[in-house]
């Protein structure tokens, strides 16, 4: 989810950054443009680096063995 998301952001701020060149008094669409394309990159990193941590997991199986054990007592019938 957070590649993907990452790849999305990327993609809409190059757009933003390198194909509208159209400009508003308060906002600049080529700075919000290079703003998401860092935003993306960030996500793209962090979700990398996230998901090697979680496939370095090791899992190691614990077994009690009881080697001091009575038998019970014979039923009596």
């Amino acid at each position: 989810m957070r590649l993907g998301s990452g790849i999305f952001l990327l993609v809409v701020g190059a757009i933003l950054a390198f194909a509208v060149q159209d400009r508003w008094s308060a906002v600049d669409l080529t700075v919000i443009g290079w703003i998401a394309m860092a935003a993306g990159v960030l996500t793209i990193i962090l979700s990398l680096v996230i998901n090697q941590q979680r496939q370095n997991t090791s899992h190691r199986e614990i077994t009690e063995q009881y080697t001091n054990r009575t038998p019970p007592p014979p039923s009596v019938v």
